[in-house]
């Protein structure tokens, strides 16, 4: 039986998450000789290594001694909270591609704008050309058009105010009431015909939270005449739209 090989750990690196777990633990702070014995650290060593992590942006020293966290910490939280959402995200997004054998799409509506959160793609399966960002496309993208149909007049005003309806190709939408006209689906299927980009095509369903607020919207791309067939995959558009409503509730 072969012998298990050990991994490689840096102990430096070992030592500075101790350190830092240490002071996130005393949310109003502590002092350097505290949070050096409570990491088992030397004194020496946690001295060196709070200087290093505040010349970083992981620590900061009060006025009266004490360390806290530092503003950098804020900035990687918000980050990993991102990514704990496509841990979760990504292998729904994935099933959906590969039963569908098209790029799939999940966007949020977030601080009023409208953005991109991940995309399950692959060589079977490429991604649509994102030459424009949706945030500045939702009149020519299925994913704008899934938000911008779960606005009130108002609010769809507003936001089309701020978004002008640029013309992307021959086929994109550019008159505010044919746009709107194109908003309902009695399936709740919203289509883009190569409005965003030659070539493709995307389908997308909106997914909500359990007040019917909008939350975002699903969506995969294909080949325009690909379409038809994709609408006659709605209910397992629609059953994913729920699955991810259900992971973000879970999750909030």
């Amino acid at each position: 039986m072969g012998e298990t090989r050990k991994p490689t750990l840096i102990a430096s690196v070992q030592r500075a998450l101790r350190l830092m777990e240490a002071v996130a633990s005393h949310p109003s702070g502590a002092p350097a000789k505290q949070l050096a014995r409570e990491a088992r650290l030397p004194l020496a060593t946690a001295y060196h290594l709070l200087r290093t992590l505040a010349h970083e942006g992981y620590a900061t020293r009060l006025p009266d001694g004490a360390w806290v966290l530092g503003e950098r910490v804020e900035a990687l939280h918000g980050q990993s909270r991102t990514q704990q959402l496509l841990v979760r995200l990504r292998p729904i997004l994935v099933e959906l591609r590969d039963a569908l054998g098209a790029a799939a799409y999940f966007s949020m509506h977030v601080d009023d704008e409208i953005r991109l959160i991940d995309i399950a793609d692959g060589p079977r399966a490429p991604r649509v050309d994102l030459w424009v960002g949706f945030e500045d496309a939702a009149h020519a993208t299925a994913i704008g058009k899934c938000v911008l149909s779960q606005f009130d007049d108002e609010r769809r005003r507003e936001y089309l105010s701020r978004h002008p309806l640029v013309d992307l190709t021959p086929h994109t939408i550019t008159e505010p009431r044919r746009l709107v006209r194109s908003l309902s689906s009695p399936t709740g299927l919203l289509f883009d015909r190569e409005e965003y980009a030659l070539g493709t095509g995307c389908a997308a369903v909106p997914v909500t939270d359990a007040t019917g607020s909008v939350l975002g919207a699903l969506a995969i791309s294909c080949r325009p005449g690909r379409l038809p067939r994709i609408a006659r995959s709605a209910h397992r558009l629609r059953a994913t739209a729920e699955r991810i409503q259900c992971m973000l509730t879970l999750s909030g």
